[in-house]
């Protein structure tokens, strides 16, 4: 029979040949380093069979699919040695996830952390063994014998329709599962155990409760170090502590999930707008504000209640029902629907910083990652569809320089239509080929995330990467035909008809307090001068320098820079260092008698490293920073 391989060739195997076969087939080292297969798009052990005409891909572990394989290989592992060390334990689901992988147990006792590096001997002595996955096929009545002291299993069993359902085996531990698996254990990398939470039995609060075990694994123990040194530093990064630490935000039981700002939040947030609005303007864009409150109607007219009403909030005004605003889009359409437009007053760009409400679950919320409340960057685009491409690489270029200034790089998606959708064939394909041909015409790089669009139309998506390598999907770039059309929008063009705009939704930093969050874990609070709250700490030696202090806190302030003079009876020492641990301000002005005496000032920078200044010379190099955004 013959096999096609993905880049075209043929190979010519026996009838009942394995995916290991294949493996091997084209050449040794393959076979030893193919950890399952592809056959047909589907993913299989090494040992399934392949038929004629099948195109076979040998999955490696440089293969994208290959971690969640390993890891998933390494969950069985997990519970392997959780049900030797621990006999009568019930075992239940057991995935792999994008960090790693858990395991769901009842266990006769409850585990402790204290317990993890027991586990972690036991499954280290399991790979040692590199006994094999082995793959069975069994019917219904056979998988219940299989399972009959596993309650858990019985009844995942009693919701299976197939005849035949699947199982693996390693050593004596068995479970149900679709796989695949790599070929042993012994192909399984660097791993560790995480922690542990509960966990109701299918999620379900009236179900029994689990202690859910997490861990990760990584083919190469430098990988795995790699991450552990990532997960250690993203705690010191958390944006939750520092927001608190640097008096940026707050939370509060009375309020969940509606962040309050502080006043060093409100710097913060305030110089990002500035730096937002001065962009926008130079790029030709209009500043608008809509209404927080508007009518269910509009809600209808717009698409959002039918395909959002879940997440908004509601109320009754004068008896009729009133939305508060999930997204500012409406807003903008009506603005635009005031007056008559010609083609010439096209493209209209109009940029609103709105606070919208979305309702989030409240096991969902996460400091200011997910909120309740928050302030989109949008801007709405009404172009000419001759003006299309055009608009969209203005866009781009416009969010690239964005975050070109806080140091992300990115890479870029294009999502397509979902399944919940409106609008006609016609005008998704016309929307899709639109922003293509703006990507292509850049020059720039980007996957196709099918089905992941708006409802009313495609998008490009921009995915920032931070200083830990952690993406983020901020910027977004949306076409939509619908909106114009639901709301009769048009314009008159040079040949007197009437034309129907196309309108584009984008935003930059997405959700302003989002950025914010991220900002603070990318800079880890040290942000740069121009955004930094705190930007100079004035530090007197002791009570005879404080004159002094304040005189040069006044010549900073003066100069247009935010300052702060620590007045209180501490040591030095401990200034210096609560400045650069909990304020993290870019520089700090020390000043004892002999600066007094001289009139000069000695800045310590991020560095640490301590020089002498002059009072004007300070200045000037700080304002410079600022004004160039250093």
């Amino acid at each position: 029979m013959n096999i096609a391989l993905p880049d075209g060739s043929v190979k010519e195997l026996a009838a009942g040949a394995t995916v290991a076969d294949v493996a091997a087939s084209i050449g040794a080292g393959l076979a030893k380093a193919a950890l399952a297969g592809k056959v047909d798009g589907t993913l299989v052990d090494l040992t399934a069979t392949v038929t004629d005409g099948a195109t076979v891909e040998i999955i490696t572990a440089k293969s994208p699919e290959a971690l969640h394989i390993m890891r998933h290989s390494c969950a069985h592992i997990m519970a392997e040695a959780v049900q030797e060390l621990y006999p009568g334990t019930q075992i239940a689901f057991g995935p792999a996830t994008d960090d790693g992988y858990f395991y769901d147990f009842e266990l006769p006792n409850n585990i402790s952390s204290d317990d993890f590096g027991a586990i972690e001997k036991k499954m280290a002595e399991i790979v040692k063994a590199d006994e094999p996955f082995v793959r069975e096929v069994v019917s219904i009545d056979e998988a219940k014998k299989i399972f009959a002291d596993q309650r858990f299993k019985l009844e995942h069993i009693d919701d299976l329709t197939d005849q035949e359902i699947s199982i693996y085996r390693h050593g004596s531990f068995v479970d149900l599962c679709a796989g695949p698996h790599v070929p042993s254990a012994g192909k399984i990398g660097a791993f560790k155990m995480m922690k542990l939470a509960g966990a109701y039995w299918r999620g379900d609060a009236t179900r029994e409760q689990l202690q859910r075990l997490y861990g990760t694994a990584f083919f190469k123990k430098s990988e795995l170090e790699e991450y552990l040194h990532n997960l250690e530093e993203a705690e010191k990064r958390d944006h939750r502590r520092i927001g608190r630490e640097m008096d940026i935000f707050m939370m509060r039981d009375e309020a969940p999930g509606f962040p309050f700002f502080l006043p060093n939040g409100m710097i913060l947030k305030n110089t990002l707008l500035d730096y937002w609005r001065e962009i926008h303007k130079k790029a030709g864009y209009v500043e608008i504000s809509t209404p927080m409150i508007m009518n269910k109607q509009l809600w209808q007219t717009s698409g959002h209640w039918d395909h959002y009403k879940d997440n908004m909030y509601s109320t009754v005004i004068d008896e009729e029902e009133y939305c508060v605003k999930p997204m500012n889009c409406p807003g903008g359409v009506l603005v635009y629907a005031s007056k008559p437009h010609s083609y010439r007053d096209l493209p209209i760009r109009a940029g609103e910083i709105g606070l919208v409400h979305r309702h989030e679950m409240k096991g969902a919320l996460h400091g200011l990652f997910r909120v309740r409340c928050f302030n989109q960057d949008d801007a709405h685009l009404f172009v000419r569809p001759d003006q299309l491409t055009e608009e969209i690489v203005g866009v781009v270029k416009l969010i690239d320089s964005v975050y070109q200034q806080f140091g992300f790089t990115y890479h870029v998606e294009l999502s397509t239509r979902p399944e919940d959708s409106m609008g006609s064939d016609e005008d998704w394909e016309a929307a899709e080929a639109g922003l293509k041909t703006a990507l292509e015409e850049l020059g720039m790089e980007y996957e196709v995330n099918e089905g992941d669009g708006a409802f009313y139309g495609p998008k490009i998506d921009f995915h920032l990467t931070d200083s830990l390598g952690r993406t983020w999907q901020c910027g977004t770039v949306q076409l939509d035909f619908q909106m114009p059309q639901n709301f009769d929008l048009e314009y008159t063009d040079a040949d007197g008809s009437k034309k129907r705009p196309v309108m584009l939704h984008r935003v930059c930093y997405g959700s302003v307090e989002r950025f914010i969050g991220i900002l603070i874990e990318h800079y880890a609070g040290k942000f740069p001068v121009w955004l930094s709250p705190m930007q100079v700490k004035v530090l007197p030696v002791s009570e005879k320098s404080r004159d002094y202090a304040h005189k040069v806190a006044d010549a900073i302030e003066a100069a247009g820079i935010r300052v702060v003079v620590d007045n209180r009876d501490e040591k030095i020492g401990y200034k210096i260092r609560e400045a650069r641990s909990i304020d993290r301000v870019p520089y700090m002005v020390i000043v004892g008698e002999k600066e007094a005496e001289e009139g000069t000032i000695s800045v310590r920078d991020r560095t640490n490293e301590t020089h002498p200044f002059t009072i004007e010379d300070f200045c000037a190099k700080v304002r410079e920073e600022i004004r160039t955004r250093a």
